[in-house]
């Protein structure tokens, strides 16, 4: 038991947990198990299946988690002044733009695969960190600082995308519920109210009323994590109800939603995908957007920027550093999964764009730490001091 508790404690544990929720998902998928598979996906539960329960539900509060996260870099973490957030932000921003306009030249032709064009924009930020970290000193703290600021602000745009371009038909009467509750709980924040209570339950009003309005009900998640305050008073005593709310559930998304969530959407039925499948315009769409569209949009609008003398080149990094950086933020994963549902209905197409996310964050990943651990190597000797002219 207690090394279990030591794994869950180690920087990488929520990454191979994830990992293993995939591979478990993809081997049930394609074993004699997967009509039972299938069947619990598609399961009943009440007035969703258990699929929809976890998209809708349990997503709802990872986006709750992602919006609290970057709230908290923009109140006091790394993206707390204009400065800090021209870098990763612009970084970001092209990061998005070059993957959606590789799979429009190469998919958007076809009006029906046309609406995954945000697919391959994401960045999994539990992945791509978790490779970063697994590199130890291999690669310099101000790499990982740039690319959790950058992992953050894709997000933000991911969440505003899926905001914009996702909503179904919208139901005014459901959207105005929404409204009103949201201007409660902006009351709520203003009037300096702390406690966890009034906010949990608007909370779960506000996600009753964007579920039927149209709009993808984990917006709630992130509309409420806007509105947690960051500090006040009970009593005497001051609180960080932000912090304390992110802490509680950094554990449970980590280690229960985000693998749940892989072992119901990453089930990809592999018998069905064929050589020739390779080829299919969505899955090259998504895989080149991932893999060359995050390194071109985001080393290129790194370079563009250190060259015009608008950014310096962030401490201790070289060029080398930051492309390979790059490459790792090319793991969409969960997100990427995320918004291949949101973009296609259940079927071929779907399928197809799961595998080119599958495809194209497998090779990233492990490019990327190749790349990393190479051009690293000397450094790591540096910080161990075998090398004393570094």
């Amino acid at each position: 038991m207690e090394r279990i508790f030591v794994f869950l404690r180690s920087p990488g544990a929520a990454t191979t947990v994830l990992l293993g929720a995939t591979l478990i998902a993809l081997i049930v998928a394609n074993s004699p198990m997967a009509t039972q598979y299938m069947s619990l996906v598609n399961l009943q539960l009440g007035p969703l299946t258990a699929m929809e329960w976890v998209n809708d539900a349990l997503m709802a509060i990872f986006f709750l988690f992602v919006g609290l996260e970057v709230k908290r870099e923009l109140v006091s973490g790394e993206l707390n002044t204009n400065a800090k957030r021209i870098m990763p932000g612009v970084a970001a921003l092209f990061g998005v733009l070059i993957p959606a306009f590789i799979y429009y030249l190469i998919a958007g032709f076809d009006p029906e695969y046309i609406h995954g064009w945000a697919i391959p924009t994401a960045t999994d930020i539990a992945f791509a960190i978790g490779v970063i970290t697994a590199l130890g000193s291999r690669v310099p703290n101000s790499m990982k600082v740039f690319l959790t600021a950058l992992a953050v602000i894709d997000d933000l745009i991911a969440i505003i995308v899926i905001a914009i371009f996702y909503a179904a038909h919208l139901n005014v009467f459901y959207l105005m519920a929404a409204i009103i509750v949201t201007g409660l709980l902006i009351y709520c924040n203003r009037a300096g109210y702390v406690r966890s209570l009034s906010y949990i339950i608007l909370g779960i009003i506000l996600w009753y009323c964007i579920l039927r309005s149209g709009l993808h009900a984990t917006m709630a998640g992130v509309i409420l994590a806007m509105t947690i305050p960051d500090r006040g008073k009970i009593g005497r005593k001051y609180v960080r109800p932000m912090r304390h709310w992110e802490h509680f559930l950094s554990n449970w998304v980590s280690f229960v939603i985000v693998p749940i969530f892989a072992f119901f959407n990453a089930g990809v039925h592999l018998g069905g995908f064929s050589v020739a499948d390779l080829t299919h315009p969505v899955v090259l769409g998504v895989t080149l957007g991932l893999i060359l569209g995050k390194q071109i949009g985001i080393f290129g609008a790194m370079f563009g920027m250190i060259k015009l003398g608008l950014v310096p080149m962030p401490a201790e990094a070289n060029w080398k550093f930051i492309y390979g950086t790059s490459i790792v933020c090319g793991i969409g994963f969960t997100m990427s999964i995320f918004v291949s549902i949101l973009a296609f209905d259940p079927g071929h197409a779907q399928e197809m764009a799961k595998g080119g996310v599958l495809i194209g964050s497998i090779i990233s990943a492990i490019v990327g730490y190749i790349f990393l651990r190479i051009v690293g190597a000397k450094r790591k000797e540096c910080h161990i001091g075998v090398y004393h002219n570094c």
